[in-house]
């Protein structure tokens, strides 16, 4: 296996240099066709391969055949087994793991590059596993380092069944992408990690549907010519969907879609946070293909975990708190049947009553 790439020799900084002339061609012209040279491209990850046939079990390839077909993907931010549990009773077909969600729910902190990459996979292959099927998408901040660590970061989501994560272009001590004072990298160093991240998939034994994202949260830092400028070349150096953050109108969604197409674009929707609150469809009409609901479950927690503590401290029982779910059927939510239909088939008996 070939080491992810940590340096630039002259030709591969003359390519990216060529790549950023081209990108700022077509931001000034959406409509120029790209040159082919210095453009990922790999055949057997087409699109078109994933228009026909059933969904797979494959988390990944199912993800991608999602893309490929009508509709949007619509992915609610989960922070917990007991939120990724709601959503799937809800019917949602793909999942979103937020960094913010996995910092506050396994660290009880802020969104400030505070967990860790053993904290992201560990919240990562939980969540996956309750049903394997499901496409689980992933925050992975910045890859948690340099190229190395990137390829690392990829490696590792992939084996907890993971099917896709985004890596942005923050610097290392980075933050919400909804909160002010955001620092990025440069250009060259966001690619090199798209490029790593994309060296690392393509590196799986076996081949993996792995789908990479690149994020870019340079609109509120440098503007939104540069967020495209960085997405086209993101797109171009493998990134197989490209996520802007903090869109802060219908306007400027449209022409992101406009300038990136026919490369999938995701939009990230907090409520009170920099993007309108667009619903999915109203994303899906704008052209969007992923929307992702970052703290749904976060936020919808907090306030319902509040009232249940100062009603507990305020009345002394829980009763008012529980709405008359008891504990069996708590724990159905949380998978009891399956487990109980499972022993069954085995031939156990130790669930017989409950």
């Amino acid at each position: 296996m070939s080491p992810a790439l940590d340096y630039y020799t002259a030709v591969e900084e003359a390519n990216a240099r060529a790549q950023i002339a081209a990108a700022e061609a077509i931001i000034a012209d959406p409509l120029a066709t790209p040159p082919s040279e210095n453009v990922y491209y790999n055949s057997r990850l087409d699109p078109k391969n994933f228009l026909e046939g059933p969904l797979s079990p494959n988390p990944a390839t199912r993800l991608r055949q999602m893309l490929a077909r009508p509709g949007i993907v619509v992915a609610p931010g989960i922070c917990d087994g007991i939120s990724a549990r709601c959503a799937l009773e809800a019917g949602f077909e793909c999942l979103y793991q937020s960094g913010a969600a996995t910092t506050a729910s396994r660290l009880g902190g802020p969104d400030l590059a505070i967990a860790t990459l053993n904290d992201f996979v560990e919240a990562g292959q939980m969540v996956a596993s309750l049903d394997p099927t499901v496409p689980v998408i992933a925050d992975a901040d910045t890859g948690f380092g340099g190229p190395a660590m990137v390829a690392r970061t990829v490696r590792q989501y992939h084996k907890a069944g993971i099917a896709a994560m985004h890596i942005e272009d923050q610097v290392q001590t980075k933050r919400c992408g909804h909160l002010m004072g955001k620092q990025v990298v440069s250009r060259e160093e966001f690619l090199q990690r798209i490029r790593a991240a994309v060296i690392a998939r393509d590196e799986i034994p076996g081949g993996s549907d792995f789908v990479i994202i690149g994020r870019t949260d340079s609109a509120q830092v440098l503007g939104m010519e540069e967020a495209l400028i960085r997405l086209k070349l993101a797109a171009d150096a493998g990134a197989d969907v490209c996520f802007i953050e903090g869109v802060k109108s219908k306007e400027l969604l449209l022409k992101t879609v406009d300038a990136l197409a026919p490369k999938p674009v995701l939009v990230n929707v907090i409520s009170g946070g920099l993007t309108p609150a667009f619903t999915y469809s109203e994303a899906e009409q704008m052209g969007a293909k992923i929307i992702i609901f970052s703290l749904v479950s976060c936020v919808a927690m907090v306030h319902a975990v509040r009232a249940a503590m100062q009603s507990l401290k305020k009345t002394g029982t829980d009763f008012a708190s529980a709405q008359g779910m008891d504990p069996k059927q708590f724990f159905q939510v949380m998978g009891l049947d399956e487990v109980i239909e499972l022993d069954a088939k085995a031939g156990g008996t130790a669930f017989q009553q409950v």
